[in-house]
């Protein structure tokens, strides 16, 4: 009962059950970790978060109902001692530096040796940040000022599915020439050339997912 009472608490937010089993045995098999609840989507995993306070939270960062950046700033918005790490396939910078502006203080890929994840969920419960050195060089090689609108990464979107500006100003319901402003915006802030070379762009980078 001592060891259990002394235990990291976790939640483990991934819309996968087969990727929930994996990660749950991998915790449970640590003499001083047990998982205490489990969450498929953004919105549940607000709710358990608030419901269980869980000592650390793994979240993936692609779920049904919504982006897991935005459920991370949610639960530290109303827990700001909440500690978080993202366990996730996405690696663009973008994607890295909206998780950790969001709250969170760590961040993973899937893939990355069991040891990664137990050595992360240890030094963030002890108050520290858990960055490997590929996540590290990924955030520092972000280019200060090329964030996108939340409306030019909606032109961005668009312009991924392969819409034309004038289909793009239809669905967005703004002006042909306000796409051609923001398209142009996107342009200089990717530092490229062209339409195809932005999407190519966006897609490394975070700021756009397939």
């Amino acid at each position: 009962m001592e060891k259990e009472a002394k235990a990291i608490r976790v939640l483990i937010v991934d819309d996968h059950p087969i990727m929930r089993v994996g990660i749950a045995a991998i915790i449970n098999a640590q003499g001083n970790m047990q998982v205490v609840g489990e969450a498929g989507t953004a919105s549940e995993a607000i709710r358990l978060h608030a419901k269980l306070l869980p000592d650390i939270t793994l979240m993936d960062l692609r779920l049904p109902d919504g982006n897991g950046a935005e459920a991370i700033r949610v639960i530290c918005a109303a827990s700001p001692s909440a500690r978080i790490i993202v366990l996730t396939t996405y690696e663009g910078d973008e994607d890295i530096h909206q998780a950790m502006e969001a709250g969170a203080r760590g961040y993973l890929i899937k893939g990355m040796p069991h040891d990664a994840l137990i050595r992360a969920m240890h030094r963030v419960h002890t108050g520290h940040r858990f960055l490997p050195q590929v996540i590290s060089e990924a955030l520092s090689s972000r280019v200060p000022g090329s964030n996108l609108s939340q409306r030019e990464q909606e032109v961005l979107q668009l312009l991924f599915a392969g819409k034309s500006n004038r289909e793009i100003a239809e669905e967005l319901q703004i002006k042909e020439t306000t796409v051609k402003t923001h398209v142009s915006v996107i342009l200089m802030r990717l530092n490229v050339e062209d339409r195809t070379q932005a999407v190519v762009e966006g897609l490394k980078r975070g700021l756009v997912h397939l």
